[in-house]
């Protein structure tokens, strides 16, 4: 463990992306779905609920997590107001402010399903509630509000709520030894420490990550005082679900539902961060590697399993009933960026770089107004129409929806698309980090000064970054340059001159140190060929199969672009990948092309099976984005194709 105390994320408001993918992206979130999340929480009864006058035949019912839907939407508003001011929206959110505010209890206590409808239930069944859920994204969205505006009406809310909850949780007699069943408070109180610096918080994320899986086992008793029988439990008695199996420090495996695990990963980074905590530390780098070397799609997702929405084994990645949830991907990058602030190395930014690309954009349509809950990797129609017991009835669909009943998603990638921009910088004291390749500017403070730092690329539909570094006076300082994992060659050059100094790469990073001068220029080119990229033998769904992949875009081949039955297309080992810009296709994308070939049928061949190969002829075969998949008709997509 590296000393992490002083490296630390640029934030959001001192990062602006503008034009490019992530410029487009962002205007769209902000433009399209902030305001369609916003009449769906209407609609719905996720905004009024939080006034307390429903009552039964009201055309909603409170539900044990709404409250952190529209906590979301509350973030997702923050990070966009912290770059682009909005005097609706943030008429919107000061007005949603109230009421939440209006819900709290005069004990500080605010959830809204409880308070309604339970009120002599609270803190009865963490395991499956969501109550701590809740608060954490409610304390989320509160700190996130008060960074972007100065408002602190909700922040003050939040640590009233705080402090009732670490009066009710702790080591005491007199406290619940509790933890929540959904994790994701960890992460939101270490949040919460920073913005106030209250280590009452930091202690409360503390005591809830160590508390989680000791023995009497906490979630068994709870249901015994309820009455219940703990087996049978959500998805029977199995403590893996929610990662309470055992104490997080003895675990080294990504157990159970995918989302709750990454949040809890997240929340053992943050607080192995501050607290330079190596044996928790050390806990997460191993659980981070059997995730992301034995558990992770190439696309990032995660959560190989509908049933549970959880992991399962080692390399069971199955390609068209992969669940891999877009907040499971969410979760990975959150879990990433934590990892990295705690180590320093590119390997975790590269992980992140690939789930945003891949398994998170995936989420939502180009449009902005229709969402995948899961993202699977081989899509066929007629199977999710024949087979709904397999595809959950829905849920995981060849198409985007408009909405879920569970609506954790599209609320989710709002705040995390709208929050890109704190992604993609970092620092540590003199030394400036540049990890995601983005059009825009930032203002980044080193401990000699701020510097303003401009770039200028197209990535990552080409390698080439200009980066411009912009101060006041010469400043002396070290720009690391992320070297994806990807790349196998690249280039450098300072003021055009190439540059010279030594090319060995440390933890991931090409540092340049040297007294910056205002005017100074990088450039950086990323070879960016299209890439063949195989699965590990173990992995049984993708045997004698190939994926394309150029740069941090991963490729998947549609109906509409290769005729259907994708299954019957085949690579060529010897093959040439062309890669080219097409304007007008999904937003503008690079897309890939290839001379294939087709297995077609004999006509006269009546029968199912014969005792001779089938023919074959040649055919073009065009791969666009996975992340850009389902954006045109319905049809077919895979992203692992057969090789031959």
């Amino acid at each position: 463990m590296t000393d992490a105390t002083a490296r630390r994320a640029v934030p959001v408001s001192q990062v602006h992306l503008q034009g490019g993918l992530w410029g487009a992206r962002q205007a769209v979130n902000r433009l399209v779905s902030l305001p369609v999340e916003y009449e769906r929480c209407k609609e719905t009864g996720r905004s009024a609920v939080f006034d307390l006058n429903w009552h039964a035949g009201m055309s909603y019912r409170p539900h044990p997590f709404y409250d952190s839907d529209v906590a979301k939407w509350i973030e997702a508003s923050a990070y966009a107001l912290a770059t682009n001011p909005d005097q609706r929206l943030e008429a919107r959110v000061d007005e949603m402010i109230e009421r939440i505010a209006g819900a709290q209890q005069p004990d500080g206590y605010l959830n809204t399903y409880f308070t309604i409808l339970a009120r002599d239930q609270r803190w009865t069944n963490l395991r499956d509630m969501h109550e701590l859920y809740c608060a954490g994204h409610l304390i989320e969205a509160a700190v996130a509000y008060y960074e972007a505006t100065g408002n602190t009406r909700l922040l003050d809310v939040m640590r009233r709520y705080a402090d009732h909850i670490a009066a009710a949780f702790g080591p005491s007699e007199r406290q619940k030894h509790g933890y929540p069943g959904h994790e994701e408070i960890e992460l939101a109180l270490v949040r919460l420490y920073h913005a106030t610096g209250e280590s009452r918080y930091l202690d409360l994320a503390r005591y809830f990550v160590d508390e989680r899986g000791r023995q009497p086992h906490y979630f068994d008793a709870e249901a015994l005082e309820r009455g219940e029988d703990p087996g049978a439990a959500h998805y029977g008695h199995d403590h893996r679900y929610n990662q309470s199996h055992q104490p997080v420090r003895r675990q080294s495996t990504a157990e159970g539902h995918a989302v709750r695990a990454m949040y809890l990963y997240s929340g053992m980074a943050a607080v192995a961060l501050e607290t330079r905590d190596e044996e928790l530390a050390a806990a997460c780098r191993r659980l981070w590697e059997n995730t992301t070397l034995r558990r992770m799609y190439i696309t990032g997702g995660i959560g190989s399993s509908a049933r549970g929405e959880r992991f399962t084994v080692d390399y069971d990645l199955p390609n068209d009933l992969a669940y891999a949830e877009t907040c499971a991907a969410i979760g990975l990058v959150l879990f990433a960026q934590r990892m990295f602030l705690l180590e320093g190395e590119a390997r975790y930014i590269d992980g992140l770089e690939r789930a945003l690309y891949n398994g998170v954009l995936s989420g939502v349509s180009l449009e902005g107004d229709s969402f995948f809950y899961a993202n699977p990797l081989a899509v066929d129609p007629a199977q999710y129409a024949a087979r709904p017991d397999l595809y959950r009835g829905g849920v995981v669909a060849p198409r985007r929806q408009s909405w879920f009943d569970c609506s954790c998603c599209p609320m989710n990638l709002a705040r995390l698309l709208a929050s890109v921009g704190g992604y993609a910088y970092a620092v540590d004291r003199d030394t400036a980090f540049v990890n995601l390749y983005a059009n825009g500017s930032a203002e980044i403070p080193l401990a000699g000064g701020t510097v303003r730092m401009v770039q200028e690329t197209d990535y990552p539909w080409e390698g080439r970054v200009r980066l411009a570094v912009e101060a006041a006076d010469p400043l002396a300082g070290t720009l690391a340059l992320r070297i994806p994992g990807w790349c196998r060659l690249y280039e450098v050059a300072i003021n055009d001159s190439p540059y010279d100094g030594s090319r060995a790469l440390h933890r991931g990073y090409l540092e340049i140190t040297r007294t910056w001068s205002p005017g100074d220029v990088v450039t950086l080119d990323l070879a960016m060929p299209v890439e063949r990229v195989y699965a590990r033998p173990e992995v049984r769904a993708n045997a004698g199969r190939v994926a394309l992949q150029r740069g941090p875009i991963v490729y998947a081949l549609e109906s509409c672009d290769n005729g259907t039955n994708l299954d019957a297309l085949t690579l060529p080992r010897d093959a040439t990948l062309s890669a080219h810009r097409d304007p007008d296709l999904l937003g503008g994308v690079v897309v890939v092309e290839a001379d294939g070939m087709r297995t077609i049928a004999d006509p006269s061949w009546a029968g199912l099976y014969r005792p001779r190969a089938n023919a074959s002829r040649a055919a073009r075969l065009m791969a666009v984005p996975y992340y850009a998949w389902a954006n045109r008709e319905p049809g077919e997509m895979i992203v692992w194709i057969r090789e031959g």
